[in-house]
């Protein structure tokens, strides 16, 4: 059922396999020449039962699986394109630049000091991390579907894979960071290291929430169309073209319900300065941020058993 596999007398390498002697009625050697089924040895290939049983050693043992899959995902997103990677430079700018023309110039929404652009553009990194991430890999079963039915491997591998274009994309978004704060004035900090474990921690988010979306697409196909719809949403309830200061105070503890609240503010202190740290948010997304993965994770290792079946 599903993707299990029975192999006679073959080597199983970086698979989680249970080794049986089936005890099966054969011929003797005597009269066929040939090993009685009796001694055959039969490994049984099948995926974990919950999430508490993800194996790193096996993840680790599919390395180079994990290797092509984010090579193609790379080539994929800038083959036949005319201007390449310059695109990764002119959306984050384009948008950045509209965001200021609008929100800081017509609509004179505050930016608690900064260059409104700068502003903006230190929300989009993690944000467009977030987007570009869900949209891949919350989509990626479905896309390698016919590898799914056809060999078993850790299907975990190909939501993670998915996101490794982005993390190329959102290294490029950060070095457009770099240039902007140093022709508006605004030099790196110290604080410019926080950058590092804040990412992990969208990381996390987009893991635990694209696990939870990719699964549930291979049953359901409507969670394909809600994706979009979702981070839509998402993105009017984070702080990305306004800051957090014009929430009231008493809706504060509620608005940091979304994790992408305290970690866009703890980029904006990170890369702008002269801003309080922002606790009670990052005090909140950390958990949050956990509890999406591990719901992500049950989610995708409650439904991988019968990928192959419905996809």
């Amino acid at each position: 059922m599903g993707h299990d596999r029975v192999v006679r007398n073959r080597p199983i390498v970086g698979v989680r396999a249970q080794r049986h002697v089936m005890g099966i009625r054969g011929t003797s050697p005597a009269n066929s020449g040939t090993t009685p089924d009796s001694q055959l040895v039969y490994h049984r290939i099948s995926p974990p039962t919950s999430w508490s049983n993800v194996s790193l050693t096996e993840l680790w043992a599919f390395r180079d699986l994990f290797g092509i899959l984010a090579q193609r995902d790379i080539k994929v997103r800038y083959k036949q394109t005319l201007l390449g990677i310059f695109w990764v430079v002119l959306q984050p700018l384009a948008t950045a630049l509209i965001f200021a023309a609008v929100f800081g110039g017509f609509a004179k929404l505050p930016s608690d000091g900064a260059p409104y652009i700068l502003f903006v553009f230190a929300a989009m990194l993690p944000w467009n991390l977030l987007a570009a991430g869900l949209t891949r890999a919350g989509n990626s079963l479905i896309g390698d579907a016919g590898l799914i039915s056809k060999v078993y491997f850790p299907r975990i591998i190909i939501p993670i894979a998915s996101l490794s274009a982005c993390l190329l994309d959102f290294a490029v978004t950060c070095g457009v960071m770099i240039v902007l704060s140093a022709l508006l004035g605004t030099g790196p900090s110290l604080t410019w290291l926080a950058v590092a474990p804040l990412t992990v921690l969208v990381f996390v988010v987009i893991l635990g929430t694209s696990l939870f979306f990719s699964a549930l697409s291979v049953y359901y196909r409507d969670f394909k169309y809600l994706l979009p719809f979702a981070i839509q949403a998402w993105m009017y309830g984070s702080p990305l073209v306004y800051a957090t200061s014009l929430i009231p105070p008493r809706w504060q503890v509620l608005y940091h319900l979304n994790p992408m609240a305290g970690i866009i503010d703890g980029f904006r202190w990170a890369l702008l300065g002269g801003r309080e740290f922002p606790a009670t948010g990052l005090l909140m997304a950390v958990p949050e941020a956990l509890a999406i993965f591990l719901v992500g994770l049950y989610v995708f290792q409650r439904v991988e058993r019968s990928f192959a079946d419905v996809i």
